[in-house]
């Protein structure tokens, strides 16, 4: 196993390990709205944590219905696998660069850690209420929320950098409250964003190969 493998595989056990650890923190010490942010004298009242569970997709998007849901888990299995099989055929036909096997594990990884989720948080824990008395329990004498696959998403971090009134001269919306960047996502959320966004930024580096190709296209073409 090549270094960068390693790497790869390090990288995505931190993301998980960091992704539920705060996860479970939230939901065994938090009711459901409940919200609470740094306040480090420096003006950071907009990095909360925001305790809300998301019953389907990344940023709050969701399929109606339990059969929803279990198509959206199964969905889920199918991805990650199959993300994970074209990893391994990548690294094993294609050499792809550094970049490429650490983006992807930070993608796989993100998935991985909602899937969890889905998979076992209705079993293990109990029901967050919107009150202090109604704080989630883990491993509930009376068994958990919801069964296998049936788990709902845990969302904290929420980063309102703008949260005011716009002025009432501002057109259609004057007077109304205005919030930016109001998504509510967890960290598994924001390791597939800084994958795709590392990916896209630097594709040129990452797809260096792409690029050569681009670059021969380009000059058949003037010839």
């Amino acid at each position: 196993m090549n270094s960068v493998i390693k790497k790869s595989i390090i990288i995505g056990l931190l993301v998980i390990i960091a992704d539920q650890a705060l996860k479970i923190w939230v939901k065994t010490h938090m009711f459901l709205g409940e919200s609470s942010y740094l306040n480090w004298d420096s003006g950071f009242s907009w990095c909360q944590l925001s305790f809300t569970e998301n019953p389907g997709m990344a940023f709050g998007l969701k399929l109606e219905g339990q059969w929803g849901k279990y198509l959206l888990s199964i969905f889920r299995m199918v991805a990650i696998t199959g993300l994970i099989i074209f990893i391994g055929w990548m690294i094993k036909k294609k050499k792809p660069t550094p970049g490429f096997v650490i983006c992807m594990s930070l993608i796989t990884a993100g998935a991985i850690g909602n899937l969890l989720d889905s998979m076992f948080y209705g079993m293990f824990f109990g029901a967050s209420g919107y009150s202090a008395t109604q704080i989630a329990e883990f491993m509930p004498a009376d068994g958990g929320y919801a069964p296998f696959l049936q788990g709902k998403v845990v969302d904290m971090l929420y980063f309102p950098m703008i949260d005011t009134t716009l002025p009432d001269w501002v057109p259609f919306y004057g007077g109304e409250h205005f919030v930016f960047f109001s998504p509510i996502f967890n960290i598994a959320d924001s390791a597939v964003t800084v994958g795709v966004f590392i990916m896209i930024l630097f594709q040129k580096r990452i797809f260096p190969n792409l690029a050569e190709e681009d670059s021969v296209e380009l000059k058949e073409k003037a010839i």
